[in-house]
C-alpha cells in the first residue's frame, strides 16, 4: 500500500467514525422528541445485543465431558452476581476473570 493510499483509508475511517458518532446529534437534537420506533429500538436493542453476545460466545462451546463446565460456571457465577449486585460492569469483569481462572489454572 503506498502512502496515498494509507492517508485515503485513514481518512475515510476517520470520516466514518465521525460520522457515525456525530449523526445521530443531528438527526436527533436534544430538543426535539425522537420518533416512537427509535425509542423503542433504544429499549429492546439493548436486551438482543446482549444476547447476541451470549450466543456468540457459546457457539463454539462444547457441553461434552466437561468441556463446556467453565462457561457454564461462568454464566451461573454472572447470574447470580448481578442479581446481588445489580451492577452491569462488574458481571460483566467477574465473569471475564473467573472463565479465565478456571480456564487457564483449572481446566487445563
Amino acid at each position: 500500500m503506498t502512502t496515498l493510499q494509507s492517508i485515503i483509508t485513514i481518512a475515510a475511517v476517520v470520516f466514518g467514525t465521525l460520522m457515525t458518532r456525530f449523526l445521530p446529534f443531528l438527526i436527533f437534537p436534544e430538543n426535539k422528541k425522537p420518533p416512537k420506533y427509535i425509542t423503542y429500538l433504544g429499549t429492546v436493542l439493548p436486551y438482543a445485543v446482549i444476547g447476541l453476545l451470549v450466543i456468540f460466545c457459546l457457539k463454539d462451546a462444547v457441553f461434552t465431558c466437561f468441556y463446556g463446565l467453565p462457561e457454564a460456571i461462568s454464566i451461573i457465577f454472572i447470574v447470580i452476581l448481578h442479581k446481588w449486585k445489580k451492577n452491569t460492569l462488574l458481571s460483566i469483569a467477574g465473569g471475564t476473570i473467573l472463565y479465565m481462572v478456571l480456564v487457564q489454572t483449572v481446566f487445563l
